[in-house]
């Protein structure tokens, strides 16, 4: 039996989502703030601190993949249908001068160097070395 899809259900479904993501931005902030107060070297030579460093970052891991998945599968395809494209490209906008409110002009660009830096400190960069083998 094929079953028609009601308008007011996907809302319904998409309200849940958001609110689910919204919490896990929550959470992921706190998370952050807490593995930023960890990650120093004098706090890193404290066996306990660093499991607990080691804790946080694999939760953070574990919540945002599939939280980003949800996102780009889900929730920003569906906002393309319920919004105009008119307010698609006011939002777009509204983003970008957000960006360049809190990380100047070529800000995003200057976020993806220093996150390279980073990965690169850490010996993630290399996209190639996650690959499965055999």
């Amino acid at each position: 039996m094929i079953r028609s899809i009601d308008p007011g259900d996907h809302l319904d479904r998409l309200a849940d989502l958001t609110k689910v993501l919204r919490e896990q931005h929550q959470a992921g902030r706190r998370v952050t703030e807490q593995i930023t107060t960890l990650a120093t070297a004098q706090m890193l030579k404290d066996p306990s601190s660093a499991t607990k460093l080691k804790g946080l970052m694999r939760q953070f891991v574990r919540m945002y993949e599939p939280h980003e998945a949800r996102e780009d599968t889900v929730l920003f395809p569906a906002l393309r249908s319920v919004v105009s494209k008119n307010e698609f490209d006011a939002l777009g906008e509204d983003f970008e001068k957000k960006e360049h409110q809190l990380f100047g002009e070529e800000g995003f660009e200057k976020m993806v160097e220093r996150v390279a830096s980073i990965e690169k400190s850490l010996g993630i960069y290399d996209l190639a070395q996650f690959t499965p083998r055999g």
